[in-house]
Parts: C-alpha cells; structure tokens; sequence
C-alpha cells in the first residue's frame, strides 16, 4: 500500500515509537515519516507506507509553523518539561515588553540548538551524551524566523505562534526569548500547525503530486523505456535544462535528473495516485 498522509502525534512517545501504532492500524510493514518531533511535542508529522516513503526529499515541508507555551521561571537542561529541575517566581512582564521581545526575533537568527537534540557527535546522539552526563559542544545553527506572535500572555505562561525554516529548534527559541526577558524559562507545550501544504486533516490520503517541490516535465518517449529504467535520450524530453523533474508515465511515475544533457534516474517506477 503506497500512501501520504499526515497523522497527529501525541504528547509523550517518540517520532519513531509511534510508528509501530501506524503500522499496526494501516497493517503495513513499510512506515516511514519526515520532521522528527520531540517527544513532548504534539502536531503534524509527514508520514508515507510503501514505496511513497522514497519521497520525502523530494516533498515541499517548508516554512512550518509551530504553537508552543513558554513557561517563565521553570528551568530544564533540556528545555522542555521533561527535565524541569527548578521553579522560582518570577515578576511579571508587561505585554508591550513581551511584544518586543518577540519582534526582535523576527529574520534570521544565529544559536546554538539544544544539548538535548538528535544531532551526532562523533557517532553519537548529543541527547544520549547528555544522558550519560558528559560534557556536548554543539556548533551553531541559522533559521530563519518569518514571523512570530504573541498569542496570549497569562502569567507565567507566554503562549506563541513561530513561522520557521527547517531545521528550526522552536526549544532554543524559547529560550531566547527567556534570555532576553533575563528569566529562566522552558518550554512546556510545543504543537507543530503545519509544514508547508501539510496539515492535519484525520490522516487522509494525500496526493503525492500536489506536495512535491520539483516540476513536472513531459516525456514523448515509450512509455516502457522509462518504466523499465532503461537509458533515456534527451530529445524525448521538452526541456534540457539541468534540474530534477516528476516524469510519468499512464500507470507509473519517476523522479529524474538531467545534468549536463545526461539523464539519471533518482527514482523510477512509483505507482501513480489514483487521483493525479
């Protein structure tokens, strides 16, 4: 079963754990999903079975949107409410302050993401470090922050809605907005919207087609050349141009390159979306 769809992800299991739950309800073996959320955070995650599990390279996730609270006074070594080890007072701010505050997080920012992240270091996961109570250096990160607002401010929770690049650490957001209200601060609720055109509407199927970032390019060759991956001569293709483009075929789909007037297959052979 080949399918796109986007599920909601529940606070509290893992990207990846809650796979097994995917499995099980579309009775598939081949599950895959794009844009690892934490396992506190809730929202949209990109999912695909069968062979649409090739796709996600090659799908348009950006710019993606979050809603989060921030949690002032609240302290955590992971950002999150997983790891709050303290809690103070805190005076409350005034909303133009925090509308400021805000504001001037808009454009493009230079951090450094969390300690507690997926990233690798010499093998390992940086969280699986921080678990183990070695000491993590992270290089830092740019992301771009299209918008940010203010939600509702009801103290001491700030609740906020990002508009970001991929890659974003909405956790190292927040946690510059506690640096520059010079506060301890963590997040204690993070729900991803969207990311681009996806969004959660009760795990329907979605058109692959209608989701990818590359163009269509229109293919005059036999159909039985392409779809048995066979060498393709650029004269049945409307354009040289370099580029990677979405070929189909009556049945069937593929994914190819053109550099340099050569032609590569990148993938080859998809089963079309009954709906195209």
């Amino acid at each position: 079963m080949n399918r796109l769809f986007v599920v909601n992800k529940p606070i509290f299991v893992s990207s990846n754990r809650y796979m097994g739950y995917v499995k099980r309800k579309y009775n598939t073996k081949k599950v895959g999903f794009s844009g690892t959320l934490d396992p506190f955070a809730t929202g949209c995650l990109i999912v695909a079975t069968g062979q649409y599990t090739k796709l996600f390279q090659y799908l348009d996730k950006t710019p993606k949107t979050y809603r989060a609270t921030l949690w002032l006074g609240a302290n955590s070594p992971s950002l999150d409410i997983e790891n709050v080890d303290s809690i103070k007072a805190v005076t409350p701010f005034s909303e133009a302050k925090i509308l400021s505050v805000l504001s001037s997080l808009k454009g493009e920012l230079t951090y450094y993401p969390p300690k507690f992240c997926a990233k690798k270091i010499d093998g390992r996961r940086a969280y699986e470090l921080m678990r183990e109570g070695k000491e993590v250096t992270l290089k830092t990160i740019t992301s771009t922050i299209y918008d940010i607002k203010l939600l509702n401010y009801n103290h001491p929770f700030i609740h906020f809605e990002a508009t970001v690049s991929e890659g974003t650490y909405i956790r190292s957001l927040g946690a510059l907005i506690a640096d520059a209200l010079d506060t301890d601060a963590t997040l204690s609720s993070l729900h991803r919207v969207r990311e681009g055109k996806f969004h959660y509407e009760d795990e329907k199927a979605l058109n692959p087609f209608k989701y990818l970032s590359i163009p269509t390019i229109q293919y005059t060759g036999d159909d039985e050349y392409l779809e048995l991956g066979k060498k393709l001569s650029p004269e049945y293709f409307e354009t040289k141009e370099d580029g990677i483009y979405l070929v189909e075929t009556n049945n069937f789909f593929s994914i190819i390159e053109i550099k340099d007037t050569a032609i590569h297959y990148k993938l080859n052979r998809l089963e079309k979306p009954k709906e195209s």
